[in-house]
């Protein structure tokens, strides 16, 4: 005799798992962890902020004129433009800001002059304005690490008289990124002095090719 076996039924509602699902729920975790790799860390930031000086004085200092002077056209800053810009930034902007969120001062910040070293910088050499850079930002750091901050002074708000509320973790992030804003700046600037000169090797560098007009 022989015996039939009737089919296991199938739950319409169960499906396997997938192995694209699998990859999908993985890109997901990653994603996450990466988010929180961006967070500001302050022993990383001061890395940065500690060494733009250095990087800014080996890189410009004895530069023939044709280099420091250089600009990207009428409006452009030149590379001596962005040391005066990045003077006045230690001045008035980034520890007196975490001063004023530090203080619980509601007040929103004093706007910052971006255009200031047309006048501060006016007539002095780029050799003392590297120089000062060096000495404010040092000043600046220790500053900064002796205000101790912890996660919860990192989330303390202030108001940005453009931007509106801001916390202090975003400001000292902000810092690091406008050095390295402005190291690319400098570089890209330097490298179109010779935009012609490249031939047709230019169709490979695109830092020729950033920010044209």
């Amino acid at each position: 005799m022989v015996l039939l076996i009737a089919p296991r039924p199938v739950n319409s509602d169960v499906r396997p798992l997938l192995a694209v699902e699998t990859c999908a729920s993985e890109s997901s975790a990653s994603k996450v962890a990466s988010m929180r790799d961006d967070a500001l860390r302050l022993d990383d930031a001061v890395a940065i902020l500690e060494r733009t000086p250095a990087s800014l004085t080996s890189l410009l200092k004895d530069l023939p004129e044709r280099w420091v002077q250089a600009t990207e056209g009428p409006g452009t800053w030149s590379p001596y433009d962005v040391i005066g810009h990045l003077i006045h930034g230690e001045r008035t902007d980034w520890i007196p800001r975490a001063r004023h969120i530090m203080a619980g001062d509601s007040r929103p910040f004093e706007p910052f002059d971006r255009v200031a070293q047309f006048t501060d910088s006016q007539a002095k050499r780029l050799d003392e304005l590297l120089l000062t850079f060096a000495e404010l930002r040092q000043q600046n750091i220790e500053t900064l690490l002796e205000m101790n901050l912890t996660n919860e002074d990192l989330n303390r708000r202030g108001v940005h008289p453009e931007l509106g509320g801001v916390t202090l973790g975003q400001l000292l992030a902000t810092w690091v990124v406008h050095d390295l804003d402005h190291v690319g700046q400098i570089a890209r600037t330097m490298a179109k002095v010779y935009s012609e000169a490249t031939g047709p090797w230019s169709a490979y560098l695109s830092i020729l090719r950033d920010r044209q007009r």
